[in-house]
Parts: C-alpha cells; structure tokens; sequence
C-alpha cells in the first residue's frame, strides 16, 4: 500500500518546518501522495491557528509546489476547520479555495452558556481539560462528552467535510478517569456518530499522534470502534497529524492492524 499523508500542520499554524521540507521528507519516504491542513483561521486570538492575512500565501505556496512536483508527488492544498458553533459553523467561504478539509472538534460549547465560553479538549496539558469541563459544564462529564459528539455530528451534516478528524479524541485527557470507553452510554454515542458518518460518505481518519506522543495507547478512533466500523464500511485514511517533517511517517502500526482485521476501504488518495 502506497504511503501517504493528508493532515500536516506546518509553520504556517501550530507545527514546524517549511512546507517544502515536508515535500522532500514524504519523497524520502515513498509517499504517493501528501496533503497540508493548516488549522483555518479562526475569529479570536489564538497560538495555534493560519492567520486570516497568511491565508493567501499558504494557498499560493501549496499551488506552487503543486506544479513543481507534479511528476513526483500528488500534492493537495487543504485545512483542518474547526466547528464552533456559532463562531466558525459556516465553511461557504474556505472551501472553494480547496482540494480537501477536515473536520474537526477541538473546542467544545455548552448550549446553555455564552458561544465563546469553550471547553478545550486538545492540548498537552491535562489541566486545561479539568479546568474547562469545570468551568463550561460544571464537571458535568456526561453533558461535556454528550456536547462533544453532538457537535461533531452538526460539523458532519452541515459542512460535509472530505476527512472526519480524530472524532473520539475526547478521551484523550479523560485518561479513564471520568468515563470508561466501554461505558454504554459512551458507545452508544459513539455509535450515533458512525450513523452521521456513514451517511455522509466522508472518510475517517485513524490519527496516531496520541500513541506517538505518548498522551493515549490507542488510535482515534480506536481499535475497538474500528472493529465497527469496519462492518459499516467507513472508509478510512491513516494519518500522523504530523506537526513536524520527521512525524510523517508514525503510524504506529496502523496498517499492519488494518490488514490484521481484514479492513478493505482505506484510502491513499483523495
């Protein structure tokens, strides 16, 4: 199976390197094909997304590799957009600039309080998601976690996204803690997102960044929910969310426990 490599993030956003040294480390490596997904711009201050004035240059710059690579590499210009419900829902004016985006759940809002008080379930530190599960949801893990999918399956119906990203990653800072994955009604919300999926005919992705970062010892999704989805028929695309050239190629075992399962709709070219 042909490598490859859709969700990157560069110096342009919250990772590192040129977008020309991520090009050459993929041809290093046999890549068939790689895609940037800067994080869009969004409409707050932040560290870790493409600024609105660089957008133009980003674009400019993966069309130009494009065509000087083109008989050595696919290349494609994307983003990871974030859904934020009433801050960034609407993606009309990103996408026709595009190849491929995806979806994304990073920031969680509570329906009962003001848009931009968010839970932010990402990050390194574990303290950010105690501290906004406190303050959003008043440690309200059910309604956090059920806020979470809720939000996801909103992203999946109203922007259609290419690649659905890490949709469970909501376990990530929970580290078994508040919840356990085989809690029912986890699974079962679980489940309500891989009907959302399916109907929409997006791919998801198997991200391996918690593994190799040493936050999580399973994919997103996991083993587990894959199992599932592999009788659904979901197609699915590995990806490292790499946030440096040398992480291109963590997938952590990811193909090799595909083929162990005998997943037949994996996707190396979109």
């Amino acid at each position: 199976m042909n490598p490859c490599n859709f969700h990157t993030h560069s110096k342009y956003c919250d990772g590192r390197g040129e977008l020309r040294e991520y090009v050459e480390y993929a041809l290093s490596l046999g890549f068939s094909a790689l895609g940037f997904s800067s994080h869009a711009p969004v409409p707050f201050e932040n560290r870790f997304a493409l600024k609105q004035e660089d957008f133009g240059t980003y674009c400019n710059e993966v069309r130009q590799l494009q065509q000087e690579y083109k008989d050595r590499i696919t290349l494609r210009l994307g983003l990871e957009i974030d859904y934020i419900p009433h801050i960034l829902d609407d993606f009309s004016h990103l996408v026709p600039h595009l190849d491929y985006f995806i979806g994304s759940v990073h920031l969680v809002g509570n329906p009962n309080e003001a848009p931009d008080n968010l839970w932010f379930i990402d990050g390194s530190k574990r303290e950010v998601y105690d501290e906004g599960l406190q303050r959003v949801f008043k440690g309200d893990i059910h309604k956090a976690v059920n806020a979470f999918f809720s939000q996801t399956n909103a992203m999946i119906d109203n922007t259609k996204p290419t690649i659905i990203g890490h949709f469970n990653k909501v376990v990530m800072h929970n580290a078994g803690r508040y919840f356990s994955e085989d809690d029912q009604w986890f699974k079962n919300l679980v489940a309500e997102t891989i009907d959302h999926i399916a109907a929409s005919g997006a791919i998801c992705e198997i991200n391996t960044r918690g593994i190799y970062k040493k936050r999580h010892d399973d994919f997103y999704p996991s083993r587990e929910i894959l199992k599932y989805m592999k009788t659904q028929h979901i197609p699915v695309v590995v990806s490292t969310d790499a946030h440096d050239p040398e992480n291109l190629d963590t997938f952590c075992g990811a193909y090799e426990f595909l083929e162990d399962i005998g997943y037949k709709d994996v996707v190396t070219s979109i």
